[in-house]
Protein backbone atom coordinates (compact mmCIF):
# COMPACT_ATOMS: atom_id res chain seq x y z
CA UNK A 1 0.00 0.00 0.00
CA UNK A 2 1.19 3.12 -1.43
CA UNK A 3 2.60 5.77 1.65
CA UNK A 4 -0.21 8.67 2.35
CA UNK A 5 -0.91 11.08 4.56
CA UNK A 6 -1.60 9.64 8.14
CA UNK A 7 0.63 6.58 7.38
CA UNK A 8 3.79 5.66 8.09
CA UNK A 9 6.39 2.54 7.30
CA UNK A 10 7.05 1.00 10.70
CA UNK A 11 10.63 -1.16 10.97
CA UNK A 12 8.89 -4.76 11.29
CA UNK A 13 7.95 -4.35 7.79
CA UNK A 14 4.11 -3.35 8.70
CA UNK A 15 2.34 -0.05 8.30
CA UNK A 16 0.74 2.36 10.49
CA UNK A 17 -2.40 3.90 9.11
CA UNK A 18 -4.98 5.43 11.20
CA UNK A 19 -3.92 2.96 14.04
CA UNK A 20 -4.35 0.06 12.02
CA UNK A 21 -1.76 -2.22 11.27
CA UNK A 22 -1.94 -3.31 7.69
CA UNK A 23 0.01 -6.44 6.60
CA UNK A 24 2.43 -5.76 3.78
CA UNK A 25 1.82 -9.60 2.64
CA UNK A 26 -2.05 -9.16 1.95
CA UNK A 27 -1.85 -6.08 -0.05
CA UNK A 28 -2.96 -6.34 -3.78
CA UNK A 29 -4.34 -4.38 -6.15
CA UNK A 30 -7.84 -4.50 -7.41
CA UNK A 31 -9.32 -2.37 -10.03
CA UNK A 32 -7.20 -0.03 -9.69
CA UNK A 33 -7.00 0.32 -6.08
CA UNK A 34 -4.62 -1.09 -2.53
CA UNK A 35 -7.10 -3.94 -0.50
CA UNK A 36 -5.06 -4.47 2.65
CA UNK A 37 -6.22 -7.00 5.74
CA UNK A 38 -5.25 -4.79 9.17
CA UNK A 39 -5.80 -5.22 12.56
CA UNK A 40 -6.67 -2.52 15.03
CA UNK A 41 -7.92 -1.74 18.72
CA UNK A 42 -11.93 -2.36 17.19
CA UNK A 43 -10.94 -5.64 15.58
CA UNK A 44 -9.78 -6.88 11.78
CA UNK A 45 -10.16 -4.39 8.76
CA UNK A 46 -10.47 -4.58 4.82
CA UNK A 47 -8.66 -1.47 4.07
CA UNK A 48 -9.18 -0.04 0.38
CA UNK A 49 -6.68 2.81 -0.51
CA UNK A 50 -8.09 4.34 -4.42
CA UNK A 51 -6.25 7.40 -5.53
CA UNK A 52 -7.76 10.94 -6.02
CA UNK A 53 -10.79 10.53 -8.73
CA UNK A 54 -11.06 7.27 -9.25
CA UNK A 55 -14.08 5.51 -8.58
CA UNK A 56 -14.39 3.38 -5.71
CA UNK A 57 -14.19 -0.40 -6.25
CA UNK A 58 -18.06 -1.95 -6.13
CA UNK A 59 -19.37 -3.75 -4.06
CA UNK A 60 -17.38 -3.34 -0.51
CA UNK A 61 -18.60 -1.21 2.46
CA UNK A 62 -16.91 0.69 4.77
CA UNK A 63 -16.31 3.79 6.14
CA UNK A 64 -14.72 6.49 4.10
CA UNK A 65 -11.29 8.61 5.34
CA UNK A 66 -9.69 11.21 2.96
CA UNK A 67 -5.93 10.04 3.27
CA UNK A 68 -4.05 12.22 1.70
CA UNK A 69 -4.69 12.68 -2.44
CA UNK A 70 -7.03 9.53 -2.60
CA UNK A 71 -9.34 7.63 -0.33
CA UNK A 72 -9.73 5.05 2.00
CA UNK A 73 -12.56 2.87 3.14
CA UNK A 74 -12.54 1.06 6.37
CA UNK A 75 -14.33 -1.97 6.09
CA UNK A 76 -15.64 -4.74 8.48
CA UNK A 77 -14.00 -7.93 7.81
CA UNK A 78 -17.18 -9.68 7.40
CA UNK A 79 -19.24 -11.91 4.79
CA UNK A 80 -20.29 -9.11 2.93
CA UNK A 81 -17.10 -7.36 2.40
CA UNK A 82 -15.42 -10.60 1.78
CA UNK A 83 -17.45 -11.97 -1.33
CA UNK A 84 -16.52 -8.44 -2.94
CA UNK A 85 -13.39 -9.78 -2.43
CA UNK A 86 -13.48 -13.03 -3.97
CA UNK A 87 -15.17 -11.84 -6.85
CA UNK A 88 -12.12 -9.87 -7.49
CA UNK A 89 -9.85 -12.42 -6.31
CA UNK A 90 -10.26 -16.15 -7.51
CA UNK A 91 -7.41 -16.81 -5.19
CA UNK A 92 -9.40 -16.80 -2.50
CA UNK A 93 -11.78 -19.29 -3.22
CA UNK A 94 -10.81 -22.70 -2.33
CA UNK A 95 -10.62 -25.56 -5.18
CA UNK A 96 -9.44 -29.25 -5.44
CA UNK A 97 -5.89 -30.17 -4.81
CA UNK A 98 -5.40 -33.82 -6.64
CA UNK A 99 -3.89 -36.94 -5.96
CA UNK A 100 0.07 -35.29 -4.58
CA UNK A 101 0.72 -35.09 -0.69
CA UNK A 102 -2.01 -32.91 1.08
CA UNK A 103 -2.85 -31.87 4.42
CA UNK A 104 -5.92 -30.26 6.22
CA UNK A 105 -5.69 -28.09 9.05
CA UNK A 106 -8.43 -27.64 11.14
CA UNK A 107 -9.16 -24.31 13.12
CA UNK A 108 -11.93 -24.65 16.09
CA UNK A 109 -11.32 -20.76 16.01
CA UNK A 110 -11.59 -19.32 13.17
CA UNK A 111 -7.75 -17.34 13.83
CA UNK A 112 -4.96 -20.09 13.02
CA UNK A 113 -5.08 -19.30 9.23
CA UNK A 114 -2.01 -16.94 9.40
CA UNK A 115 -0.15 -19.02 11.47
CA UNK A 116 -1.00 -22.92 9.20
CA UNK A 117 0.06 -20.47 5.85
CA UNK A 118 3.50 -19.65 7.34
CA UNK A 119 4.02 -23.13 8.16
CA UNK A 120 3.80 -24.49 4.86
CA UNK A 121 5.50 -21.94 3.52
CA UNK A 122 8.25 -22.81 5.88
CA UNK A 123 8.12 -26.43 4.88
CA UNK A 124 8.86 -25.23 1.50
CA UNK A 125 7.04 -27.15 -0.93
CA UNK A 126 5.33 -30.18 -2.14
CA UNK A 127 2.16 -30.04 0.64
CA UNK A 128 -1.42 -29.14 -0.72
CA UNK A 129 -2.80 -26.93 2.34
CA UNK A 130 -6.74 -27.75 3.13
CA UNK A 131 -7.15 -23.94 5.21
CA UNK A 132 -10.84 -24.56 5.79
CA UNK A 133 -11.74 -28.06 7.52
CA UNK A 134 -14.15 -28.61 10.42
CA UNK A 135 -17.23 -31.21 11.01
CA UNK A 136 -20.82 -30.56 11.55
CA UNK A 137 -19.75 -31.75 15.29
CA UNK A 138 -17.17 -29.56 16.43
CA UNK A 139 -19.05 -26.51 14.22
CA UNK A 140 -22.08 -27.35 16.57
CA UNK A 141 -19.59 -27.91 19.37
CA UNK A 142 -18.47 -24.08 18.65
CA UNK A 143 -21.27 -22.64 17.42
CA UNK A 144 -20.14 -21.91 13.83
CA UNK A 145 -21.53 -22.70 10.49
CA UNK A 146 -20.29 -23.81 7.62
CA UNK A 147 -20.06 -20.49 6.31
CA UNK A 148 -18.34 -18.85 9.02
CA UNK A 149 -15.87 -21.38 8.80
CA UNK A 150 -15.04 -21.24 5.48
CA UNK A 151 -14.66 -17.50 5.53
CA UNK A 152 -12.27 -17.13 8.65
CA UNK A 153 -10.18 -19.25 6.69
CA UNK A 154 -10.64 -16.79 3.77
CA UNK A 155 -9.76 -13.75 5.95
CA UNK A 156 -6.72 -15.55 6.86
CA UNK A 157 -5.18 -16.74 3.20
CA UNK A 158 -5.93 -12.74 2.17
CA UNK A 159 -4.09 -11.48 5.54
CA UNK A 160 -0.97 -13.69 4.53
CA UNK A 161 -0.96 -13.18 0.88
CA UNK A 162 -1.29 -17.14 0.05
CA UNK A 163 -1.95 -17.52 -3.45
CA UNK A 164 -1.01 -20.74 -4.01
CA UNK A 165 -4.39 -22.83 -3.80
CA UNK A 166 -5.93 -24.38 -0.84
CA UNK A 167 -8.84 -26.31 -0.34
CA UNK A 168 -12.08 -26.90 1.86
CA UNK A 169 -13.12 -29.95 3.54
CA UNK A 170 -16.23 -30.58 5.22
CA UNK A 171 -15.54 -32.92 7.49
CA UNK A 172 -16.91 -36.24 8.78
CA UNK A 173 -20.18 -35.63 6.72
CA UNK A 174 -22.67 -38.32 8.13
CA UNK A 175 -26.28 -37.09 6.20
CA UNK A 176 -28.02 -36.03 3.04
CA UNK A 177 -29.01 -32.63 4.97
CA UNK A 178 -25.29 -31.63 6.36
CA UNK A 179 -24.14 -32.58 2.50
CA UNK A 180 -26.26 -30.15 1.01
CA UNK A 181 -25.46 -27.15 3.72
CA UNK A 182 -21.61 -27.60 2.75
CA UNK A 183 -22.25 -27.96 -0.81
CA UNK A 184 -23.78 -24.32 -0.59
CA UNK A 185 -21.14 -22.81 1.52
CA UNK A 186 -18.61 -23.45 -1.46
CA UNK A 187 -16.79 -26.10 -0.11
CA UNK A 188 -13.84 -28.53 -2.32
CA UNK A 189 -13.43 -31.43 -0.22
CA UNK A 190 -15.93 -33.88 1.30
CA UNK A 191 -15.37 -36.49 3.96
CA UNK A 192 -18.09 -39.35 4.36
CA UNK A 193 -17.83 -40.60 7.46
CA UNK A 194 -20.69 -43.77 7.59
CA UNK A 195 -18.68 -45.03 10.62
CA UNK A 196 -22.48 -45.20 12.17
CA UNK A 197 -23.20 -48.18 9.48
CA UNK A 198 -20.18 -50.33 10.03
CA UNK A 199 -21.18 -53.17 12.27
CA UNK A 200 -17.94 -54.32 14.32
CA UNK A 201 -19.66 -57.45 15.04
CA UNK A 202 -19.01 -59.15 11.81
CA UNK A 203 -15.22 -59.17 13.01
CA UNK A 204 -15.44 -61.96 15.93
CA UNK A 205 -19.05 -63.32 15.21
CA UNK A 206 -19.31 -67.62 14.83
CA UNK A 207 -20.68 -68.52 12.14
CA UNK A 208 -24.85 -68.76 13.28
CA UNK A 209 -24.10 -64.50 14.15
CA UNK A 210 -22.37 -63.96 11.16
CA UNK A 211 -25.24 -65.94 9.13
CA UNK A 212 -27.88 -63.47 11.02
CA UNK A 213 -25.97 -60.49 10.09
CA UNK A 214 -25.66 -61.43 6.40
CA UNK A 215 -29.04 -61.96 6.39
CA UNK A 216 -30.20 -58.50 8.08
CA UNK A 217 -28.03 -56.54 5.85
CA UNK A 218 -29.93 -53.84 2.98
CA UNK A 219 -29.32 -55.86 0.08
CA UNK A 220 -31.02 -53.49 -2.40
CA UNK A 221 -29.71 -50.69 -0.91
CA UNK A 222 -25.62 -52.48 -1.46
CA UNK A 223 -27.43 -52.78 -5.01
CA UNK A 224 -25.76 -56.90 -4.82
CA UNK A 225 -26.83 -59.75 -4.00
CA UNK A 226 -25.01 -62.36 -1.67
CA UNK A 227 -24.29 -64.49 -4.77
CA UNK A 228 -23.22 -62.27 -6.86
CA UNK A 229 -20.43 -60.77 -4.10
CA UNK A 230 -19.00 -63.98 -3.80
CA UNK A 231 -19.03 -64.44 -7.53
CA UNK A 232 -16.99 -60.93 -8.03
CA UNK A 233 -15.11 -60.48 -4.68
CA UNK A 234 -14.20 -63.96 -3.80
CA UNK A 235 -10.77 -64.50 -5.50
CA UNK A 236 -9.18 -66.66 -3.29
CA UNK A 237 -5.47 -64.65 -2.84
CA UNK A 238 -4.32 -61.60 -4.29
CA UNK A 239 -0.62 -59.74 -4.12
CA UNK A 240 0.32 -56.44 -3.44
CA UNK A 241 3.62 -55.29 -2.95
CA UNK A 242 4.74 -58.67 -2.30
CA UNK A 243 2.09 -59.43 0.24
CA UNK A 244 -0.95 -61.48 0.04
CA UNK A 245 -4.45 -60.72 0.85
CA UNK A 246 -6.97 -63.95 1.33
CA UNK A 247 -9.96 -62.94 -0.16
CA UNK A 248 -11.90 -66.35 0.29
CA UNK A 249 -15.44 -66.60 0.84
CA UNK A 250 -15.50 -66.13 4.79
CA UNK A 251 -12.93 -62.49 4.32
CA UNK A 252 -15.93 -61.26 1.51
CA UNK A 253 -19.06 -62.47 4.12
CA UNK A 254 -17.06 -60.63 6.95
CA UNK A 255 -16.18 -57.75 4.98
CA UNK A 256 -19.68 -57.22 3.80
CA UNK A 257 -21.47 -58.29 7.13
CA UNK A 258 -19.47 -55.43 8.80
CA UNK A 259 -18.58 -52.36 6.07
CA UNK A 260 -21.49 -53.00 3.30
CA UNK A 261 -24.01 -50.75 4.62
CA UNK A 262 -21.57 -48.12 5.37
CA UNK A 263 -20.20 -48.41 1.89
CA UNK A 264 -23.85 -48.12 0.96
CA UNK A 265 -24.52 -45.31 3.19
CA UNK A 266 -21.29 -43.46 1.37
CA UNK A 267 -22.37 -44.19 -2.18
CA UNK A 268 -25.91 -42.32 -0.95
CA UNK A 269 -23.93 -39.25 -0.16
CA UNK A 270 -21.76 -38.73 -3.02
CA UNK A 271 -25.11 -38.98 -5.19
CA UNK A 272 -26.51 -36.69 -3.27
CA UNK A 273 -23.31 -34.26 -3.17
CA UNK A 274 -23.11 -34.95 -7.37
CA UNK A 275 -26.84 -33.39 -7.45
CA UNK A 276 -25.69 -30.63 -5.05
CA UNK A 277 -22.38 -29.47 -6.77
CA UNK A 278 -24.11 -29.56 -10.52
CA UNK A 279 -20.92 -29.01 -12.26
CA UNK A 280 -18.68 -27.71 -9.67
CA UNK A 281 -15.32 -29.85 -8.84
CA UNK A 282 -15.57 -31.28 -5.99
CA UNK A 283 -13.32 -34.07 -3.87
CA UNK A 284 -14.32 -37.06 -1.70
CA UNK A 285 -12.54 -38.89 0.74
CA UNK A 286 -14.18 -41.93 2.45
CA UNK A 287 -13.63 -42.50 6.64
CA UNK A 288 -14.20 -45.67 8.41
CA UNK A 289 -11.76 -44.68 10.96
CA UNK A 290 -13.70 -44.25 13.77
CA UNK A 291 -15.01 -48.15 14.65
CA UNK A 292 -13.95 -50.56 17.15
CA UNK A 293 -11.46 -53.13 15.41
CA UNK A 294 -8.95 -52.13 12.70
CA UNK A 295 -10.01 -52.30 9.14
CA UNK A 296 -8.14 -55.65 7.54
CA UNK A 297 -6.50 -55.35 4.24
CA UNK A 298 -9.66 -57.79 2.80
CA UNK A 299 -11.90 -55.46 3.98
CA UNK A 300 -9.87 -52.31 2.62
CA UNK A 301 -9.97 -54.15 -0.96
CA UNK A 302 -13.65 -54.72 -0.30
CA UNK A 303 -14.38 -51.50 0.51
CA UNK A 304 -12.33 -49.99 -2.39
CA UNK A 305 -13.65 -52.36 -5.17
CA UNK A 306 -17.52 -51.87 -3.70
CA UNK A 307 -17.21 -47.88 -3.58
CA UNK A 308 -16.07 -48.36 -7.30
CA UNK A 309 -18.59 -50.46 -8.42
CA UNK A 310 -21.36 -48.09 -6.93
CA UNK A 311 -20.11 -45.06 -9.37
CA UNK A 312 -18.36 -43.06 -6.15
CA UNK A 313 -14.68 -41.27 -7.19
CA UNK A 314 -13.07 -40.85 -4.17
CA UNK A 315 -10.03 -38.84 -3.85
CA UNK A 316 -8.73 -40.72 -0.42
CA UNK A 317 -9.52 -43.46 2.20
CA UNK A 318 -9.59 -43.19 5.89
CA UNK A 319 -9.24 -46.98 7.08
CA UNK A 320 -8.94 -47.69 10.73
CA UNK A 321 -5.16 -48.34 10.81
CA UNK A 322 -3.57 -51.16 12.78
CA UNK A 323 -2.84 -49.51 16.78
CA UNK A 324 -4.36 -46.48 18.29
CA UNK A 325 -5.11 -42.79 17.03
CA UNK A 326 -6.17 -41.37 19.82
CA UNK A 327 -6.58 -37.31 19.92
CA UNK A 328 -3.88 -35.19 20.46
CA UNK A 329 -1.02 -37.15 21.32
CA UNK A 330 1.50 -39.32 19.00
CA UNK A 331 0.34 -42.89 18.09
CA UNK A 332 -0.04 -45.70 20.49
CA UNK A 333 1.18 -48.68 19.65
CA UNK A 334 4.16 -50.37 17.67
CA UNK A 335 5.75 -48.52 14.80
CA UNK A 336 7.11 -51.42 13.23
CA UNK A 337 4.20 -53.34 13.40
CA UNK A 338 2.11 -50.18 11.98
CA UNK A 339 4.60 -49.97 9.44
CA UNK A 340 4.16 -53.52 8.14
CA UNK A 341 0.59 -53.27 8.52
CA UNK A 342 0.01 -49.95 6.61
CA UNK A 343 2.50 -50.94 3.75
CA UNK A 344 -0.24 -53.19 2.45
CA UNK A 345 -2.75 -50.32 2.73
CA UNK A 346 -0.41 -48.66 0.93
CA UNK A 347 0.16 -50.65 -1.43
CA UNK A 348 -3.75 -51.27 -2.31
CA UNK A 349 -4.28 -47.80 -2.45
CA UNK A 350 -1.74 -47.63 -5.28
CA UNK A 351 -2.43 -51.11 -7.58
CA UNK A 352 -6.22 -52.02 -6.45
CA UNK A 353 -8.17 -50.08 -8.98
CA UNK A 354 -7.37 -50.02 -12.77
CA UNK A 355 -8.14 -46.03 -12.61
CA UNK A 356 -5.36 -44.79 -10.50
CA UNK A 357 -4.36 -44.56 -6.73
CA UNK A 358 -6.01 -42.93 -4.40
CA UNK A 359 -4.85 -41.33 -1.61
CA UNK A 360 -4.32 -42.53 2.01
CA UNK A 361 -5.67 -40.79 4.91
CA UNK A 362 -4.05 -40.68 8.63
CA UNK A 363 -7.44 -39.07 10.78
CA UNK A 364 -6.85 -38.09 14.15
CA UNK A 365 -3.19 -37.13 12.55
CA UNK A 366 -2.33 -34.43 15.13
CA UNK A 367 0.77 -34.99 16.73
CA UNK A 368 1.51 -38.84 15.22
CA UNK A 369 5.25 -37.80 14.82
CA UNK A 370 6.33 -41.01 14.83
CA UNK A 371 4.33 -42.62 12.05
CA UNK A 372 4.64 -39.86 9.74
CA UNK A 373 7.94 -40.79 8.09
CA UNK A 374 6.59 -44.40 7.52
CA UNK A 375 3.14 -42.64 6.26
CA UNK A 376 5.25 -40.97 4.08
CA UNK A 377 7.79 -43.14 2.42
CA UNK A 378 4.80 -46.22 2.19
CA UNK A 379 2.03 -44.25 -0.03
CA UNK A 380 5.25 -42.59 -2.13
CA UNK A 381 3.27 -39.38 -1.37
CA UNK A 382 0.00 -40.19 -1.90
CA UNK A 383 -1.23 -39.26 1.50
CA UNK A 384 -3.19 -36.68 3.32
CA UNK A 385 -2.35 -35.02 6.74
CA UNK A 386 -5.29 -34.30 9.00
CA UNK A 387 -5.08 -32.23 11.95
CA UNK A 388 -7.79 -30.94 13.71
CA UNK A 389 -7.70 -29.72 17.78
CA UNK A 390 -4.15 -29.30 18.19
CA UNK A 391 -4.54 -26.03 16.62
CA UNK A 392 -6.92 -25.00 19.49
CA UNK A 393 -4.00 -26.92 22.17
CA UNK A 394 -1.05 -24.53 20.60
CA UNK A 395 -4.05 -21.18 21.59
CA UNK A 396 -3.95 -22.55 25.19
CA UNK A 397 -0.45 -23.11 25.10
CA UNK A 398 -0.09 -19.43 23.95
CA UNK A 399 -1.88 -18.60 26.97
CA UNK A 400 -0.05 -20.53 29.35
CA UNK A 401 3.18 -18.86 28.60
CA UNK A 402 1.55 -15.31 28.66
CA UNK A 403 -1.98 -15.26 30.98
CA UNK A 404 -1.12 -17.88 33.12
CA UNK A 405 -4.26 -17.09 35.63
CA UNK A 406 -6.49 -17.39 32.32
CA UNK A 407 -4.72 -20.43 31.60
CA UNK A 408 -5.09 -21.76 35.08
CA UNK A 409 -9.22 -21.62 35.17
CA UNK A 410 -9.22 -23.28 31.72
CA UNK A 411 -7.21 -25.76 32.49
CA UNK A 412 -9.56 -26.54 36.19
CA UNK A 413 -12.53 -26.19 34.42
CA UNK A 414 -11.25 -28.61 31.51
CA UNK A 415 -10.45 -31.03 34.08
CA UNK A 416 -13.77 -30.66 35.65
CA UNK A 417 -15.77 -31.46 32.39
CA UNK A 418 -13.24 -34.31 31.15
CA UNK A 419 -15.77 -37.49 32.14
CA UNK A 420 -18.49 -36.14 30.63
CA UNK A 421 -17.03 -35.08 27.27
CA UNK A 422 -14.30 -37.75 26.51
CA UNK A 423 -17.61 -40.28 25.68
CA UNK A 424 -17.65 -39.42 22.08
CA UNK A 425 -13.69 -39.42 21.90
CA UNK A 426 -11.05 -42.42 22.28
CA UNK A 427 -8.95 -41.12 24.75
CA UNK A 428 -7.18 -43.20 27.40
CA UNK A 429 -5.86 -39.81 29.71
CA UNK A 430 -6.96 -40.32 33.65
CA UNK A 431 -7.52 -37.40 35.86
CA UNK A 432 -5.27 -39.08 38.62
CA UNK A 433 -2.62 -39.14 36.26
CA UNK A 434 -2.88 -35.06 35.08
CA UNK A 435 -1.08 -32.47 37.56
CA UNK A 436 -3.58 -30.72 39.69
CA UNK A 437 -4.12 -27.20 38.37
CA UNK A 438 -2.56 -25.52 42.18
CA UNK A 439 0.38 -27.97 42.12
CA UNK A 440 2.04 -26.45 38.76
CA UNK A 441 3.87 -23.48 39.08
CA UNK A 442 3.38 -20.39 36.38
CA UNK A 443 6.50 -20.91 34.57
CA UNK A 444 5.95 -24.86 33.81
CA UNK A 445 1.94 -24.61 32.91
CA UNK A 446 2.98 -24.25 28.85
CA UNK A 447 4.52 -27.74 29.73
CA UNK A 448 1.38 -29.54 30.65
CA UNK A 449 0.96 -29.20 26.80
CA UNK A 450 3.76 -31.59 26.35
CA UNK A 451 2.34 -34.04 28.80
CA UNK A 452 -0.19 -37.21 27.72
CA UNK A 453 -2.55 -37.27 30.20
CA UNK A 454 -3.25 -32.98 30.32
CA UNK A 455 -2.91 -32.49 26.78
CA UNK A 456 -5.98 -35.05 26.14
CA UNK A 457 -8.25 -33.31 28.99
CA UNK A 458 -7.55 -30.13 27.18
CA UNK A 459 -8.07 -31.19 23.83
CA UNK A 460 -11.57 -33.25 24.29
CA UNK A 461 -13.17 -30.27 26.07
CA UNK A 462 -13.09 -27.36 23.74
CA UNK A 463 -16.39 -27.61 23.49
CA UNK A 464 -17.52 -27.33 26.88
CA UNK A 465 -14.79 -24.16 27.17
CA UNK A 466 -16.20 -22.41 24.23
CA UNK A 467 -19.46 -22.97 25.21
CA UNK A 468 -18.81 -20.95 28.91
CA UNK A 469 -19.27 -17.82 27.39
CA UNK A 470 -16.59 -16.35 29.94
CA UNK A 471 -13.96 -18.53 28.72
CA UNK A 472 -14.78 -18.30 25.02
CA UNK A 473 -14.64 -14.04 25.15
CA UNK A 474 -11.70 -14.48 27.16
CA UNK A 475 -10.07 -16.62 25.01
CA UNK A 476 -10.26 -14.66 21.48
CA UNK A 477 -9.53 -11.65 23.41
CA UNK A 478 -6.48 -12.78 24.28
CA UNK A 479 -5.49 -14.30 21.06
CA UNK A 480 -6.74 -11.14 19.06
CA UNK A 481 -4.25 -8.80 21.06
CA UNK A 482 -1.61 -11.66 20.18
CA UNK A 483 -1.87 -12.82 17.09
CA UNK A 484 1.67 -12.73 16.14
CA UNK A 485 2.45 -15.28 19.57
CA UNK A 486 -0.10 -16.79 18.45
CA UNK A 487 0.78 -17.32 14.78
CA UNK A 488 4.38 -17.86 15.76
CA UNK A 489 3.43 -21.14 17.91
CA UNK A 490 1.33 -22.78 15.16
CA UNK A 491 3.87 -22.13 12.28
CA UNK A 492 7.08 -23.79 14.53
CA UNK A 493 4.12 -26.18 15.93
CA UNK A 494 2.71 -27.20 12.36
CA UNK A 495 6.52 -27.55 10.91
CA UNK A 496 7.26 -30.17 12.71
CA UNK A 497 3.77 -31.76 11.20
CA UNK A 498 4.57 -31.19 7.90
CA UNK A 499 8.69 -31.45 7.50
CA UNK A 500 7.72 -35.23 7.26
CA UNK A 501 5.71 -34.97 4.09
CA UNK A 502 7.33 -31.72 2.30
CA UNK A 503 10.21 -30.91 -0.33
CA UNK A 504 12.75 -30.65 2.46
CA UNK A 505 12.62 -33.92 3.67
CA UNK A 506 12.96 -35.41 0.06
CA UNK A 507 15.70 -33.13 -0.41
CA UNK A 508 17.48 -34.61 3.11
CA UNK A 509 16.45 -37.91 2.17
CA UNK A 510 18.54 -37.71 -1.62
CA UNK A 511 21.38 -35.92 0.25
CA UNK A 512 21.51 -38.91 2.24
CA UNK A 513 21.60 -41.41 -0.31
CA UNK A 514 24.02 -39.84 -2.10
CA UNK A 515 26.55 -40.02 0.64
Amino acid sequence: MEMTAGSRRRGGGLLALDGLEVGPQSVVRVEGSEAGFARGKEGPRLTVLTPSGSPLPSGFRGKRVQCGEGTLLLCPADTKNLDALRGLLPWLRPRPLGRGTSAGMGDRLGLATPGHVRAVRAAEGGIAPIFAQQSIREMQRTGRTPEEVLDDAMWGVFAEGWRDGFGADADHLKTAEHVDVCAAAGYTFFTFDPGDHVDDRAESADAATLRALLDGLPWDTMETTEGDLLRDRAVGRVAFNGCEVVMDREAVLRAAAKYGPAVAHAAGLYRRLEGAMGDRAFEVEVSVDETESPTTHAQHLFIAHELSRLGVRWISLAPRYAGTFEKGVDYVGDVGEFEEDFAVHAAIAREALPDGPYKLSLHSGSDKFSVYPTAFRQTEGNVHLKTAGTSYLEALRTMAGLDPDFFRRIYAFARDRYEDDRASYHVSASLESAAPPEGVLDGDLPDLLERFDERQILHVTFGSVLGDESFKRGLFEFLRANPEAYAARLEAHFLRHLEPFSGRRLARNNQEEAR
